[in-house]
């Protein structure tokens, strides 16, 4: 963020400088260049909260596919994943593939019940909360289990990913 802001402060004072150099009508004659204005703003803006929170979307999306491969592929190649229903903590790829493999043959679906999203900056957020799955039995028959989780997301390449989620089992209320 500061290295951005020290390039975006750069630009504007050799602007000035170059700026001065010509004449006040040369100056008043040149248009700002407002396409790559929107370019440099759009690059630096942080994403909405309605857009982190539809991260969520697609990840229940992928989890109802059955398909262990689409959930991994959410994740960061260096994720970590302290999963809901087992004791072992996912770091790779293949762990994450065997968690999801156990975990979607329960034919779960989510459902946020509480969100707290914070973004905080271009390219990392956290979404943190209360769901509850659903998971439904080959006749049927659906048994439910309330939650509290975690996602860290972050952007790489054009895409945001799932670099860290925390899911337990909520405790029964005291």
């Amino acid at each position: 963020m500061k290295k951005l802001s020290v390039i975006v402060a750069s630009a504007a004072l050799s602007a000035v400088a170059f700026g001065a150099v010509g004449t006040a009508a040369a100056s008043a004659s040149q248009p700002v260049d407002t396409a790559r204005y929107a370019q440099v703003t759009t690059r630096s803006a942080k994403p909405t909260e309605a857009q982190i929170d539809a991260l969520f979307d697609r990840w229940n999306a992928a989890v109802e596919t059955g398909d262990p491969e689409k959930v991994a592929a959410l994740y960061a190649p260096d994720a970590v994943l302290l999963p809901t229903l087992s004791p072992e903590i996912r770091t790779d790829h293949d762990g994450l593939v065997d968690y999801f493999e156990h975990f979607l043959a329960k034919n779960p679906s989510g459902e946020r019940t509480r969100s707290v999203i914070e973004v905080l900056d271009q390219t990392t957020a956290i979404d943190t909360g209360l769901y509850r799955f659903t998971f439904t039995a080959a006749d049927g028959t659906q048994t439910f289990a309330d939650a509290r989780y975690t996602f860290v997301y972050e952007k790489r390449g054009g895409k945001w990913l799932i670099i860290n989620h925390h899911s337990s089992l909520l405790p029964a209320a005291s």
